[in-house]
């Protein structure tokens, strides 16, 4: 940093705000640090009572910070995010469509450690609207050592950081469980509670059947439903651990693989999840038919999004799990 006359700072980057005072009308900066000096600037600054400013020398080993934010900018862009101009320093990234936010946790934790690095986002693996920031990034000095700038790039690799995953439009197959609905004796109550969650992702219950609290019947649904070309099926009720729940078994039958029977996630403990042929199965508990929010809503976006998930990413979900 060196201090120069105005008028020899034609080109040269502001290292100080200059701040304007308007009595009874504004108080705030003029300029910002990081700008660059224009012919036009000079009068101003001049009646601002700046004769002599500080700039920004020009050095082969630093980087000013626009042009650090936009090497963060290139490592975390990927796919569905659009990126915004430079302002005072940082970039944010939003949505550029409807989708679930994923984030390289791992190696965000390591860029951000390199020090004088601020790279924040949203939580991982969350769903989010088109126009949503996600996003925002920048150095924290006016300028940064090359050498940190590499070892930032060495770090991260040619994979962005950061994407959004699209929904997909799935054939959903619906089988409701339990002797009390097959028979009659009581209204279905579960359906209309899929019908709108699935709304939200402009998606319909393509098939539905209903089967009685016999794990033969439910298991041969589930089969129909896959040869019917169902893209997800849900699997509602008989899913505690009483004698007579049987859809656990039911869904185990069909030779699916299960990732998981019982999540750590409240409401929802109960959940199930199980692949056959690459579609997904769910078992959802009760609460999802009583409870505003269950960990179906935490995992239906993912799902739509053709993610396979893991016993690990149900793990993952104990922190921030209490909905």
């Amino acid at each position: 940093m060196k201090e120069i006359r105005v008028e020899d700072a034609l080109g040269q980057v502001l290292c100080h705000d200059v701040t304007e005072i308007v009595r009874g009308k504004t108080k705030g900066a003029r300029f910002r640090k990081g700008h660059i000096i224009t012919a036009e600037d000079i009068p101003i600054l001049l009646k601002l009572g700046k004769e002599n400013i500080f700039v920004w020398e020009n050095d082969d080993t630093k980087l000013h910070e626009n042009d650090a934010a936009e090497i963060l900018c290139k490592i975390c862009q990927g796919a569905g995010l659009n990126a915004s101009e430079i302002s005072e320093g940082k970039i944010e990234l939003s949505a550029a469509y409807d989708g679930v936010f994923h984030v390289d946790e791992n190696t965000l934790y390591k860029i951000n450690d390199v020090g004088e690095i601020c790279i924040a986002t949203l939580k991982n693996k969350i769903p989010v609207r088109a126009g949503k920031k996600v996003a925002g990034m920048r150095v924290i000095p006016l300028v940064i050592d090359k050498a940190k700038m590499n070892a930032v790039k060495n770090i991260a690799g040619i994979e962005p950081l950061m994407k959004i995953l699209p929904y997909k439009k799935l054939k959903v197959g619906l089988i409701v469980t339990g002797s009390e609905i097959f028979h009659g004796r009581i209204e279905d109550t579960f359906t209309p509670v899929i019908d709108a969650k699935l709304k939200i992702f402009g998606l319909q219950i393509d098939e539905r059947r209903v089967s009685s609290d016999d794990k033969s019947m439910t298991k041969n649904f589930i089969d129909e439903l896959l040869n019917l070309g169902m893209e997800l099926i849900l699997c509602t009720g008989g899913m505690s651990v009483d004698p007579d729940d049987k859809t656990p078994a039911a869904i185990k039958s069909t030779g699916a693989d299960v990732v998981t029977h019982g999540v750590p996630v409240l409401p929802g403990a109960m959940f199930m999840l199980a692949y056959k042929d690459g579609v997904p199965i769910c078992g959802l508990p009760g609460c999802v038919m009583y409870c505003a929010k269950t960990v179906f809503d935490l995992v239906l976006p993912r799902i739509l999004t053709r993610e396979i998930l893991t016993r690990k990413d149900f793990i993952s979900m104990c922190v921030g799990g209490l909905i």
